[in-house]
């Protein structure tokens, strides 16, 4: 059998060294733990790899070959080790994020901005909605990716890390702008609205509540894909769209959007996380930044 790196280099440096006790301080090891994996790499290959003398210890024919055939994977090894060191440097100091539009634009400033006061990282944050945000964490384009509504996250660790609620908003010229009495599932499915793009949470929340009371979303009036783009066409007189609360807050208590009523859907989502690997988040800026969005 082919021993492990570790047990090559234990024999290389015997033979630079002179001595076991000395390779093994050279590994980080003591005498007794060096002997032991010399024993088990001689069992391995089935030869006798050093002669152990008064004054050291000193290479067999066939241990100074073997250290002769392993230097060039010993360089290798060590070339690779160091390039994952600065890999694992430079993934400590830089952060992908991908989220979703609402995430993207109303909270992950802030979240930034406590990370920065916390770490220094050079962070890249790209938007677009959940379905293409939760693809870029898959392909390895994003260390993180943040999502709202229903979303497949198969093959990702994820977390909760806050709920949004949607809301109906119309021009106050709007015929439902007037309204005193909620819309129901039935007439909401009635009307094309102003609606994101396939893909996007807020899109898939608001089908998802549709479906559960029995009906399906009309065609779209117009898809958009961006908050901003949504608010600026219904501000314009196109028909009512559902958006995040936070996204409609400054046009809501400005009054030049009006905030429609309706009845038997349920509009919450959560926010969530997620990133390739195990459950618990990656150490460095990832868990960082995760701490930082659970505490809002």
């Amino acid at each position: 059998m082919l021993p492990d790196l570790a047990a090559l280099r234990l024999l290389a440096d015997i033979a630079r060294l002179g001595s076991i006790g000395a390779a093994g301080r050279a590994s980080g090891i003591s005498q007794q733990s060096a002997s032991e994996r010399l024993r088990a790499m001689e069992t391995e290959t089935g030869l006798v790899l050093v002669q152990r003398a008064q004054r050291g210890s000193e290479l067999t024919d066939a241990g100074r070959l073997l250290v002769e055939w392993s230097s060039d994977l010993l360089i290798r090894a060590d070339e690779i080790e160091n390039a994952l060191e600065t890999l694992r440097h430079t993934r400590s100091h830089e952060l992908r994020v991908h989220a979703s539009m609402t995430t993207a634009e109303y909270l992950l400033p802030g979240w930034l901005i406590r990370l920065r006061q916390v770490r220094q990282v050079s962070v890249s944050l790209r938007a677009a909605n959940s379905e293409e945000v939760v693809a870029a964490v898959r392909r390895g384009d994003a260390d993180l990716g943040f999502v709202e509504g229903p979303v497949d996250l198969d093959g990702l660790s994820t977390a909760v890390v806050g709920t949004d609620e949607l809301v109906l908003v119309a021009s106050p010229a709007d015929v439902w702008a007037r309204r005193r009495a909620p819309l129901d599932a039935a007439e909401l499915a009635g009307r094309a609205l102003t609606c994101r793009e396939r893909g996007s949470g807020t899109r898939a929340v608001v089908s998802s509540a549709l479906r559960s009371a029995g009906q399906l979303l009309a065609q779209p009036e117009i898809e958009l894909a961006t908050n901003a783009a949504i608010l600026a066409a219904v501000r314009a007189g196109g028909s009512p769209a559902f958006v995040s609360r936070r996204a409609a807050a400054a046009e809501l208590s400005r009054g030049v959007l009006v905030a429609v009523p309706t009845v038997g859907l349920d509009l919450t989502r959560e926010f969530r996380a997620g990133w390739v690997g195990r459950a618990r988040p990656p150490a460095g800026p990832v868990r960082d930044l995760l701490a930082i969005a659970r505490t809002g």
